[in-house]
């Protein structure tokens, strides 16, 4: 899971280190359905997070559940989870 420096993370905007999520995770990339419908590019979409909402989605949601249903940045943040999340997230350093 590679880092960079201090950034935005693009669900609770706090400046911090980030890592990569990717939209439909790796572990789904293999599988045929997913081979058949989304390009290489599309499949290593993704977006940068803070730790903790990294590891948040992934408690909330399997990785099925994030590569069909949460597999953009407009989908997860219509998660009613997401939503509660980011807003405690916001309050933490």
């Amino acid at each position: 899971m590679p880092t960079t420096a201090a950034q935005h993370c693009m669900l609770c905007q706090r400046q911090v280190e980030l890592t990569f999520h990717h939209l439909i995770p790796r572990k789904m990339h293999r599988r045929a359905f997913f081979k058949k419908h989304y390009d290489k590019a599309q499949l290593q979409a993704g977006i940068m997070l803070c730790r903790l909402c990294h590891k948040t989605i992934h408690r909330f949601y399997d990785e099925m559940t994030l590569a069909k249903e949460y597999n953009s940045l407009a989908l997860l943040l219509t998660s009613e989870k997401v939503q509660q999340h980011i807003e405690w997230a916001k309050k933490q350093r």
